[in-house]
């Protein structure tokens, strides 16, 4: 019996030997190589190669990443990418009306928030008016439009809209609702699509049948809170301002991610018209311009046909030809990983020193970008402490800068020709981004390493302070550019936090844009007088502030 224990211990102590030389071992550093498609010559690794000035890989990447959240789309008005979307069983959905309980038999509109469609829930004090709730019965399919794409402005928020009913833009039909509902359906109707996602004060959908994917949850007669015949007059009584506050406040709760989860988006569809293989035409407008003024006005007709062919094979695709990669997530896992570091990166450089703390001072910088790149400091790079401080360049350095570049995108690379030309466009997107991230940290770093400001690589004497002078204003310089080229909306807040009894806004339409009462809309617009000029100031470029939670309301 004791034999047969033995033998049993001892076959069993072969055979788990014999399963460990036969595994694959899981290397604690692979090379870039290992993934095909991923080039390992360093000589391409250049950390002081900046990005091509028309690229448009970040801009495809942050508004890719802002999708459905209001603070982006509404800093950013003129949207710049169409996805086809669902909405879930058991969505509910609001619609207000003057009239009632009439289920509309015609083209119109519901929001997310009854705060949204209470707001045009207008009706006398006698009568009052209707809230219309409804739920999703069946998975509706819709198309979204990014951007403040509800906003009825002439500079350019309705553009890609105008573009997939019009196959042209039309500003001068800006106020031209009921004829863009009706000509958005019918060309939507052969795809399966039953309404078009858009953000005005919040997000809506325009439905194109109320009976195919709907059913009544109750139609209640509510009082009237807003007795104005037009959403735009300005709001003339405590009761309605403290509504249009809350209708802000409603908003509020979709600033960020992950945004309006009601409306899930299909990645592997999305259309960019910062895709610069798919609409050319564009970037020649781009050039010299800051964000804040593209347009996709200057497409050439060519490019407007791509795009609809390109939504066409989008909404006619099957499901199981996608990838099933989370892209919402890949794009968000960037931003987390990277936005707090260089924001805190940036606020330890915008600090006033003196001689005496410099040094110590450019070590904690120093520390934090080390934090940074700690998964990908290959050790096999390092120089030797004895020899950084003669080091001319920072070429050393690749195969850090490398490994931190791909390691968000390798893995998807690999999977080659079972990506969607979106999808291939959004890897492309996240390898420009993460590339220039990780070139300019990495750069940092090394510049640090060279000078002698490492406390794990310490030199034989101290830097002098004019040379940690210098390398923190370069510092500044190369962190201050990587932000400002990002231009991701997670860093606009308001400085200092807004108070309990604040809320920090930033200027909504139409909030602002206040018409005389009884006056025709267009020819408000036409007098150039009445209204705030779109094209200045905070409407132009709408920056962040704290607003009254209580009364009296302001915006």
């Amino acid at each position: 019996m004791l034999f047969t224990r033995k033998a049993a211990a001892v076959w069993l102590f072969l055979a788990f030997e014999r399963a460990l030389a036969a595994q694959i071992p899981l290397w604690s550093h692979t090379s870039a190589s290992f993934y095909p498609g991923v080039e390992s010559d360093l000589g391409q690794w250049n950390l002081d190669e900046r990005p091509v000035v028309n690229a448009t890989g970040h801009l495809v990447f942050e508004t890719a990443n802002s999708l459905l959240q209001h603070w982006a789309n509404t800093r950013h008005r003129i949207g710049h990418t169409i996805v086809p979307a669902t909405i879930p069983v058991g969505t509910v959905l609001y619609h207000g009306a003057t009239t009632g309980p009439y289920l509309p038999t015609a083209l119109d509109w519901v929001a997310v928030e009854p705060e949204h469609s209470t707001f045009f829930c207008r009706g006398t004090i006698e009568t009052g008016c209707w809230l219309l709730t409804l739920a999703v019965t069946r998975p509706m399919k819709v198309l979204y439009f990014d951007g403040n794409s509800a906003a009825k402005l002439p500079e350019g928020t309705m553009d890609t809209q105008d573009l997939v009913a019009w196959s042209e833009m039309k500003p001068e039909r800006v106020w031209s609702e009921e004829q863009r509902i009706k000509d958005l359906c019918k060309w939507g109707e052969k795809y399966g699509v039953n309404g078009f996602v858009r953000m005005e004060m919040n997000f809506e959908i325009m439905i194109c049948n109320f009976t195919s994917h709907m059913e009544i949850v109750s139609f209640l007669n509510l009082e009237s809170v807003r007795v104005s015949t037009h959403p735009l007059d300005e709001p003339g009584d405590p009761n309605t301002t403290r509504h249009v506050f809350e209708l802000m406040h409603s908003a509020s709760w979709r600033e960020n991610y992950p945004g309006e989860t009601r409306i899930t988006l299909d990645y592997s569809g999305l259309v960019s018209f910062y895709d610069t293989a798919l609409v050319p035409s564009l970037v020649p407008h781009r050039v010299g311009l800051d964000r804040w003024d593209h347009r996709v006005a200057g497409i050439s007709p060519e490019d407007i046909e791509r795009v609809r062919d390109r939504l066409a094979q989008a909404l006619t695709r099957s499901p199981s030809t996608t990838s099933d990669i989370d892209w919402k997530t890949v794009l968000r896992v960037v931003v987390d990983r990277y936005a707090s570091r260089l924001e805190f990166i940036q606020h330890l450089l915008n600090l006033t020193l003196d001689d005496g703390s410099i040094f110590d001072h450019a070590r904690q910088i120093q520390r934090q970008l080390r934090n940074v790149l700690l998964p990908y400091t290959v050790f096999a790079a390092l120089p030797s402490n004895i020899s950084v401080a003669v080091k001319a360049t920072n070429s050393w350095a690749a195969p850090v800068f490398r490994e931190c570049a791909v390691s968000h995108t390798a893995s998807i690379a690999s999977r080659g020709t079972t990506l969607t030309p979106s999808e291939h466009l959004l890897l492309q997107a996240v390898r420009e981004t993460t590339h220039e991230i990780c070139r300019v940290v990495t750069k940092m770093w090394a510049s640090g390493m060279n000078l002698g400001v490492d406390a794990f690589y310490p030199p034989e004497q101290r830097p002098e302070v004019g040379h940690i002078d210098t390398l923190m204003g370069e510092w500044k310089e190369d962190v201050t550019q990587l932000i400002s080229w990002l231009d991701w909306s997670v860093w606009v807040k308001c400085r200092p936090a807004c108070g309990l009894e604040e809320m920090c806004y930033l200027p909504t339409w139409p909030f602002g844009f206040v018409r005389t009462p009884g006056a025709p809309l267009q020819a408000q617009w036409d007098s150039g007088s009445l209204w705030p000029d779109p094209n200045k100031g905070e409407w132009k470029r709408p920056q962040p502030k704290c607003i009254r939670r209580r009364e009296p309301y302001g915006f």
